[in-house]
């Protein structure tokens, strides 16, 4: 568990000065918040190189939806592919559609789903699916997004 806090925490530095101020802190993820992540029911999954553990993302039942969580690159390794690999990998892993949340003004994580077959939600759809299937303060609701992947059906 040590090697994906540290994983996140150094990734989601990227964050800091983007997202609303008022929703960064240090650590961007504790430890705590990690386990209950976890407790939860997000099952992390790693890209691993030479026994070093080089990205995590996490994948989340929520019974007639999927959800990816918390996708982060170590920072000296980004855009080699990581995320790309490890989001095709939790996608072959359901049937189910799949919705990410993410923060609105993190526009290159927008960009990468985008770019990997996702879409933006109306925000209509985002405000009701954030509430539905996501645990977020309000304020974190204001000031994110949600994309889909794999829709056959609206999601209700």
């Amino acid at each position: 568990m040590g090697s994906i806090f540290e994983i996140i925490n150094d990734a989601a530095q990227a964050y800091k000065g983007v997202i609303p101020e008022d929703r960064w802190q240090e650590p961007y993820m504790s430890l705590e918040h990690l386990i209950r992540e976890i407790d939860q029911g997000v099952c992390f999954w790693g890209y691993e190189e030479d026994g070093n553990l080089m990205g995590v993302m996490g994948i989340q039942d929520k019974g007639e939806v999927t959800l990816i969580r918390h996708s982060y690159v170590r920072t000296r390794l980004r855009n080699r592919g990581i995320g790309t690999m490890l989001l095709k990998f939790l996608e072959a892993m359901t049937e189910k559609p799949i919705l990410i949340g993410t923060w609105a003004d993190a526009i290159w994580a927008v960009r990468f789903y985008e770019k990997n077959g996702c879409r933006l939600v109306s925000t209509e759809d985002k405000n009701r699916l954030l509430g539905k299937y996501w645990i977020i303060p309000e304020r974190q609701v204001e000031t994110s997004v949600v994309l889909a992947g794999g829709w056959r059906e609206k999601v209700k």
